[in-house]
């Protein structure tokens, strides 16, 4: 398998910055605990402080899946009070394990699977 790439957007609740942003710590405090197979969990947030991305790396897709199942509480925590409006893209092709949890989780992410890639010179 090869590394499996997430872009999720949300958008922050109205007052709901500083919360937010403490949330945010937490997930990322807990994706460092708990997580093995995350190589990149970088959050941006726009200027205005209203929506935020997320870029996600993973060594596979099955990484995200365990992702997902270690941030479960807090993830649910941020949606509750903080952020809403989570859309997902993927960049690869998911495992029958992300499959699964996608459907049963009622998530549309939008799939992008790869065409072509420039290899580094080191590479080639």
């Amino acid at each position: 398998m090869s590394q499996f790439e997430v872009r999720a957007h949300l958008k922050v609740r109205d007052g709901q910055l500083e919360g937010f942003k403490r949330q945010a710590a937490e997930m990322m405090r807990q994706t460092k605990d708990k997580d093995t197979g995350t190589l990149a969990y970088d959050w941006y947030l726009s200027a205005d402080g209203t929506q935020c991305e997320v870029h996600e790396v993973y060594a596979d897709a099955d990484a995200l899946v365990d992702h997902a199942f270690h941030v479960r509480e807090a993830r649910d925590a941020m949606f509750a009070e903080f952020a809403y409006d989570h859309q997902m893209t993927f960049y690869g092709e998911p495992s029958p394990r992300l499959v699964d949890l996608v459907k049963n989780i009622g998530m549309n992410p939008t799939l992008f699977s790869r065409l072509q890639a420039l290899e580094p010179a080191s590479v080639r």
